[in-house]
């Protein structure tokens, strides 16, 4: 195999403000592994909060390509295993690797992914649409700006409920609300109460990813749904959760791609919780990936490449939260020009 990576600046439609972060244009790498005509890509976008950037994903691969390249592509689960030591530290950059390495396996043998994996597109879940952390009237505007089925309303200021009280008055759409960590145990308690008269389906992360003994508090006591996100980041995680959420939020590149991914789904649901995979704003590479794993889910939150103000990929395309895949083997992904 031939390895490329190479990387690029996503820019976003809007600034995107969440708890912690805000930014107007997201870095991204894509990994590239070809064989012979065929060609399989995969995508990691770099995020400080976790702390992988463009730089240190690209050192980690380079210092593996004599490896990557020699090796034969009998399977992505083989090829995994054998890289997961590798990259143990960086499991983004394991992640792009994963990736393109499902991509090119697919195209490989002539089918798109799913299928591979048995799976069928009869029934999948729709996407939301996130609506990041603004002024109540630009909010407003960038539901009005996108009409939705489901939106994911970020959250953790001092006025939450009161925001998710005014963009209710503009949408009969289903929200979901992300604190991204911000809340404490009472607060979590008492915005549900509130928030789930507002059509309010689940809260996301509403405390610190450490605080799992606040978590089994708010899991018992709590009148929606909880979610985990920052809390469940590797396979072994997700047992961890059970018992503080009611289900996970599984993001590719914190667990390494789409092999461990599709683990921690069957994990999760030995554990009878309820499943959910998000992307972190990447092109139509990194959500075309997620896109596979679709029938497998209750929710998913894919809407990166619709964030952007231009895209460095076809792939999946996304019609009022339907999913449609592309008529492409593997992920469906192209890199454009």
């Amino acid at each position: 195999m031939k390895l490329t990576v190479r990387s690029f600046d996503l820019p976003l439609k809007h600034t995107f403000t969440i708890a912690y972060d805000s930014r107007d244009v997201q870095p991204t790498l894509i990994v590239e592994l070809q064989e012979g005509e065929h060609k399989g890509y995969g995508e990691a976008t770099s995020n400080p909060y976790y702390g992988f950037t463009i730089e240190n994903m690209t050192n980690a691969l380079e210092q593996i390509r004599e490896q990557i390249e020699s090796t034969e592509l009998s399977s992505p689960e083989a090829f995994w295993a054998k890289m997961q030591p590798l990259l143990a530290d960086n499991p983004f950059a394991l992640c792009a690797l994963d990736m393109a390495a499902n991509d090119l396996f697919g195209k490989m043998n002539g089918k798109p992914l799913y299928q591979i994996w048995g799976l069928n597109d009869d029934q999948t879940p729709l996407t939301d649409y996130t609506i990041g952390i603004d002024t109540v009237e630009n909010m407003v505007k960038k539901l009005q700006e996108r009409p939705w089925p489901i939106y994911k309303i970020k959250l953790g200021t001092p006025n939450d409920v009161e925001i998710v009280r005014e963009l209710r008055k503009h949408t009969d759409a289903v929200f979901r609300v992300d604190a991204n960590c911000a809340w404490g145990v009472e607060e979590t308690i008492e915005n549900a109460r509130q928030l789930k008269p507002l059509g309010v389906e689940f809260i996301e992360q509403p405390m610190r990813a450490d605080d799992m003994e606040g978590m089994k508090q708010v899991y018992q006591h709590s009148v929606l749904p909880v979610i985990a996100d920052e809390s469940c980041i590797t396979e072994a995680d997700v047992a961890k959760c059970h018992g503080h959420f009611h289900g996970v939020n599984i993001k590719l590149v914190k667990c390494g791609g789409l092999t461990p991914a599709r683990r921690m789904i069957a994990e999760a649901r030995k554990l009878g919780m309820k499943v959910m995979v998000g992307c972190m704003t990447e092109s139509s590479v990194g959500i075309s990936a997620i896109a596979q794993l679709l029938p497998l889910l209750d929710y998913v939150d894919m809407d990166g490449a619709l964030l952007l103000s231009k895209d460095i990929a076809s792939g999946v395309t996304i019609d009022y939260g339907k999913v449609n895949y592309a008529p492409v083997n593997g992920t469906g992904a192209t890199l454009i020009g």
